[in-house]
């Protein structure tokens, strides 16, 4: 019992431990930047002289990818559910089903070299865009969280109970019918949920926007511009070498907090969301 208690404990010590050393870091940079300059400032330059640390360039960049996925993946990611859930037939269920699978464990590295390899040379030749710009990651995140939205959304559609569809049929209304005006309702929370944790997903991810989205801080809100996301810039200056304790190794905790805390509170609302769902159906 011991056993099983120490191990159900190891997510949330890991969770407390690394919110702990996020905050505690954090902490030490803001003696030395004001809090108002970080949040509020619109020039992120902690290499130049003087230094500046206004973090709006890089959360301008973490939601203009993260939106943007978005916006490719869950339309797609809920059709494709509706479809399983629905339509499918069995055969095509069996197969659809895990490529949407294996789509999900295909490491975020080669997502990140089909973007540069393959998404990029089409954008230059289509838009005259540069090499490295924020569309690349984009449509390659919106790839990426097609897979999570696909199976929470059938997760909802499937928990509707049958007596609704059977009732809707008894009412005279087609199967499209009884789909968009009854199923689709009745999994709205579940829906809901899995959008806001395939955004999650993809305001989260690290490899795919450090390799094609360009790691430059602006205010640009072009997708066809260079731009850098929170995870960028995390992984890009926790490479290099940096005295530790400096403002400029501490802006690392820094712009964690403020990444783990965006991503905490879209998941609670969407485990929320989740629950409301499953009370609702029992």
């Amino acid at each position: 019992m011991l056993f099983l208690f120490l191990s159900a404990s190891v997510a949330a010590v890991a969770t407390v431990g690394i919110f702990l050393t996020l905050v505690l870091n954090g902490l030490d940079f803001f003696r030395e930047v004001s809090i108002w300059e970080f949040l509020f400032g619109t020039t992120w330059a902690p290499d130049f002289f003087p230094r500046q640390f206004g973090s709006v360039p890089l959360l301008k960049g973490t939601f203009l990818i993260g939106i943007g996925a978005s916006l490719i993946g869950v339309p797609i990611g809920i059709g494709t559910a509706i479809y399983l859930s629905e339509f499918a037939h069995d055969r095509v269920r069996r197969v659809v089903k895990p490529a949407i699978e294996l789509l999900a464990g295909i490491p975020s590295i080669i997502f990140g070299i089909v973007a540069i390899f393959v998404i990029s040379p089409l954008l230059q030749d289509w838009f005259g865009a540069p090499v490295f710009n924020a569309a690349n990651a984009t449509i390659m995140l919106g790839v990426m969280v097609i897979p999570i939205i696909t199976t929470l959304a059938e997760d909802a559609l499937r928990a509707v109970p049958r007596e609704i569809r059977e009732g809707s049929y008894a009412l005279g209304a087609t199967k499209w019918e009884t789909t968009w005006r009854s199923v689709v309702p009745s999994a709205s929370s579940g829906i809901t949920a899995a959008t806001l944790l395939g955004f999650s997903r993809a305001i989260g991810e690290t490899m795919v926007v450090t390799l094609a989205a360009g790691l430059v801080p602006t205010m640009s809100l072009s997708f066809l511009e260079p731009t850098q996301t929170i995870t960028a810039f995390i992984a890009n200056r926790a490479a290099g070498d940096l005295p530790t304790g400096s403002v400029e190794y501490l802006s690392i905790f820094a712009v964690g907090t403020v990444l783990f805390l965006i991503t905490f509170v879209i998941n609670v609302i969407a485990q929320y969301v989740l629950a409301r769902q499953r009370r609702r159906f029992g």
